[in-house]
């Protein structure tokens, strides 16, 4: 029985700091596709939808991001529906419908 959890010991010894090594590289690949392909910063989603709401005023009712792409939906006071797509690397108004 000694020998076995000696065994153990040196398993979980030899495991361990690969388990935290994957861990380390997950999350490092995480952060790397979460800002954008370490490439350009992006803005934030509330910034495109100020930018938007210069265009149309009203309530923001979705706001997805595609690529390098926010559309965002405004209701009007009118009952409108506007859709505005910007660009999410500098904040320019690719269309406004």
């Amino acid at each position: 029985m000694n020998r076995k959890w000696k065994i153990l010991v040196i398993m979980v010894a030899l495991i361990a700091p690969s388990t935290l090594t994957i861990a380390s590289w997950q999350n490092n690949t995480a952060n790397y596709h979460r800002t954008g392909n370490g490439t350009a910063s992006e803005i934030t989603e509330q910034k495109a939808i100020t930018i938007a709401q210069q265009h149309f005023k009203g309530r923001v009712l979705a706001i997805n991001q595609i690529n390098h792409t926010y559309r965002i939906k405004i209701l009007s006071d009118q009952g409108i529906v506007h859709t505005v797509l910007i660009n999410a690397q500098d904040g320019s108004v690719i269309s406004t419908q």
